[in-house]
């Protein structure tokens, strides 16, 4: 350590004084914690809200995977680190691309700079999508599950992941790909013993199973188990999540969904706009690249102010707001966005065109994210934390703060 305290992204955080965990849980709308919890499950999950700091946060709006990771890991909006979607078009391109490469990174992150200054850092993400985004020049362990049997010395900072952690590689459609998460979390502290650990869930269980199911709480519980182990070994745990999830269907469990691109089309002709769904990645199973936050482009300035009032009116729609609207309320990087942000309603979600998305892989009825609908998480410490004004609004993004500067 060359320093007490380290400034990344115009935040100060003091040195850790035992091993840190931040937790990110892919999907964990609060109800999950309170349901496993008032069913027994989760006896640890019970002792560290009561404990410890139960607290709640906001996450970053659109709420998707990749814009709250980077924000948690930076300690920063997407106004500053730049990802603000799974998927975006890029202007100096002319194509739509996944942001998912380090390339689009504007800021760096609190686990490489701790890491620069001499820390044991370690990063295991369930997906292997996220894994070059939160390990972007960070010297020390970043693995994925997907990916965990071609781990290298030179790539990933360990090698022989799956021996060590005692489990076969998951499916990535799976609840096992996030226990491998929390597997390889006990064991790489139990050996190497890092002083700053973060650790990446998916929503695989959340897409699928509502908060006190069946399936939702055997996730908690299997959850709880970990965690517990973790604080045995003397770590300072986080706990958020990047989104929360709703239900996205009618009585009937088909899918509430707006088609922007077939609205647009039908009223102004086709290839007038076009419409950018940032929840897209590659792994659409689960939840057909459906979700409630959507990117419009528009020929010019003019025509998106005419269309914003327009597709204001159509029903499911939450706000509709121009770039520079949009880019002030979410801090989002204006020249990552289109001309028109559209958000939909809580039980509503947003396509293109009708033949773009297949939902014949939805094997329930569609639960899904990305409004402001999805904006509350968790927010707990296994400790107590002090120096919290109870007027801050705490965002998903505080989790390093939390740990770091108010839980030591």
């Amino acid at each position: 350590m060359t320093q007490e305290t380290l400034q990344v992204n115009a935040r100060s955080y003091r040195w850790m004084l035992r091993p840190i965990v931040i937790v990110c849980v892919d999907g964990c709308e609060p109800a999950y914690l309170d349901a496993a919890i008032a069913a027994g499950v989760a006896p640890y999950l019970a002792r560290m809200r009561k404990t410890g700091a139960d607290l709640l946060a906001d996450c970053v709006v659109p709420s998707f995977t990749n814009p709250n990771n980077l924000s948690i890991v930076t300690g920063a909006p997407p106004s500053v680190h730049g990802i603000c979607g799974n998927y975006f078009f890029d202007r100096e391109l002319g194509q739509e691309v996944m942001m998912n490469d380090p390339k689009y990174l504007r800021a760096g992150t609190i686990l490489a700079a701790f890491a620069d200054e001499g820390a044991k850092v370690a990063v295991v993400t369930a997906k292997d999508k996220l894994r070059k985004l939160l390990g972007h020049k960070m010297k020390g362990i970043c693995f994925s599950s997907e990916k965990s049997d071609e781990a290298t010395i030179e790539e990933n900072g360990i090698d022989d992941v799956v021996n060590m952690v005692g489990m076969p590689v998951p499916s990535v459609y799976s609840a096992e790909l996030s226990e491998f998460v929390f597997a390889a979390g006990v064991k790489l502290m139990e050996s190497s013993r890092p002083h700053l650990m973060y650790l990446s869930t998916t929503d695989y269980v959340q897409h699928k199973a509502a908060p006190g199911s069946p399936a939702a709480n055997a996730f908690y519980a299997m959850m709880d188990g970990y965690l517990a182990q973790l604080d045995a070994l003397g770590a300072t745990i986080v706990l958020t999540a990047d989104h929360g999830m709703n239900d996205k269907h009618g009585a009937d469990g088909s899918p509430n969904v707006i088609y922007l691109q077939d609205v647009l089309d039908e009223w102004y002709g086709p290839e007038k706009a076009r419409v950018i769904l940032p929840i897209t990645d590659p792994y659409v199973v689960h939840h057909g690249a459906l979700g409630s936050f959507a990117t419009v482009y528009a020929p010019d300035e003019f025509t998106a102010a005419q269309w914003i009032e327009r597709i204001k009116q159509v029903p499911g729609m939450e706000s509709v707001l121009s770039r520079a609207e949009a880019a002030k309320r979410f801090e989002l990087p204006p020249d990552r966005i289109g001309d028109i942000v559209v958000v939909s309603n809580r039980d509503t979600v947003i396509g293109t065109s009708a033949s773009r998305h297949d939902l014949s892989a939805l094997e329930v009825p569609l639960r899904s994210h990305g409004g402001v609908s999805e904006q509350r998480v968790p927010l707990i410490c296994n400790r107590p934390v002090t120096g919290i004004a109870s007027s801050r609004r705490l965002r998903n993004f505080d989790a390093l703060d939390i740990a770091l500067n108010h839980a030591q």
